[in-house]
């Protein structure tokens, strides 16, 4: 059997992972990105010491991906790679754990490891969409940019200064979390655009959400689902489903196969592939006031079209403020006919 994919994809040669990155996730990296030189120093404490102990772990204890250990995820890593014109292709772990988990670990050279449960739970193409998420993670410089603020909070003392201070680290750890959840977001992106298939990314988010059993999901359905999480009526329900993602790192499957949905519906998936999308040639110059304005608009615009009870109430209260506030300055203006 031939070892050529399928059916061609489009490069994306010089792709910026600009092109890929969630708003709320890009406007923070932009702004880290320019810290010249301490990302770099960061990379390289880590990797003298934690990082080199982790690689050695799983040199030591995994399987390393190459030519004649699973040629197949070798042949796929190379071929995502090459869609996504990275510069580099990063080592590849395979680990024996039941759970279909993947993870991109290290800064100063990151490399990926999935576990046998993911390699048994996916067919080539979804295997191809997870590599590609892997790799946006590694091209989008996450694990070195949450580490830095990890360490920035850990050395800086501030922290002990904030008064009621378990509130201060909890905010901020809010804060980090709802980070990592939009990289994760922004990762599903570069995923698709390695896959070029949205129903594999979408079947993929449908067995990791059941276990694997895809025969007995209905596709209609599975959204429609996502739809009812996000529209819940109940204040009660919102105020818990706040509780619930305040601690975690990745939003829920059926959350994110809506999400990446969503980008699709949105043309930027289909812009992207036709060539439009920035150049990481123009990385240096990109603008933190600009990716900061992207952010608010993508919360903003998600506030609006969002039907929970928390973001109505808040919409309905807003609204009847400006109404006031309207009503009020034209009792005070003088007679309603007059032209201010």
């Amino acid at each position: 059997m031939s070892a050529e994919p399928v059916r061609r994809r489009a490069p994306l040669p010089e792709i910026s992972s600009r092109a890929w990155e969630h708003p709320a996730d890009k406007g923070a990296l932009v702004a880290l990105r320019r810290l010249r030189g301490f990302d770099t120093l960061i990379k390289k404490l880590s990797g003298l010491f934690s990082e080199r102990a982790v690689r050695l772990e799983f040199l030591g204890s995994a399987i390393r991906v190459y030519e004649r250990q699973f040629p197949r995820l070798h042949r796929l890593l190379a071929e995502v790679s090459s869609v996504l014109d990275a510069p580099e292709v990063p080592e590849l772990y395979v680990t024996a754990h039941p759970m279909p988990q993947a993870l991109t670990i290290g800064m100063d050279k990151a490399f990926v490891v999935i576990t046998s449960g993911m390699v048994d739970l996916l067919d080539e193409e979804e295997m191809r969409f997870v590599l590609g998420h892997e790799l946006g993670h590694v091209l989008s410089g996450h694990a070195v940019y949450q580490t830095m603020l990890q360490r920035l909070m850990q050395l800086s003392g501030v922290l002990n200064t904030i008064p009621i201070g378990g509130l201060g680290v909890r905010a901020i750890l809010a804060a980090l979390m709802e980070w990592s959840r939009k990289a994760e977001l922004s990762s599903d992106r570069a995923g698709l655009l390695a896959t070029q298939d949205p129903a594999t990314a979408f079947r993929l988010h449908m067995k990791l959400a059941s276990g694997g059993h895809l025969s007995d999901l209905d596709t209609t359905s599975f959204f429609a689902q996502g739809h009812e999480y996000d529209a819940t009526g109940d204040l009660r329900d919102s105020l818990i489903k706040l509780l619930l993602i305040e601690a975690r790192s990745h939003p829920f499957a059926v959350v994110r196969a809506s999400e990446l949905r969503r980008w699709v519906d949105a043309g930027d998936y289909t812009r992207i592939l036709t060539g439009d999308y920035p150049r990481r040639s123009g990385d240096a110059d990109a603008k933190v006031s600009e990716a900061a304005q992207e952010a608010a608009r993508s919360y903003a615009e998600t506030f609006r079209q969002s039907q929970d009870a928390v973001a109505k109430l808040v919409r309905d209260a807003s609204g009847a403020f400006a109404s006031l506030r309207d009503w009020v300055g034209g009792a005070f203006s003088g007679s309603p006919g007059s032209d201010q």
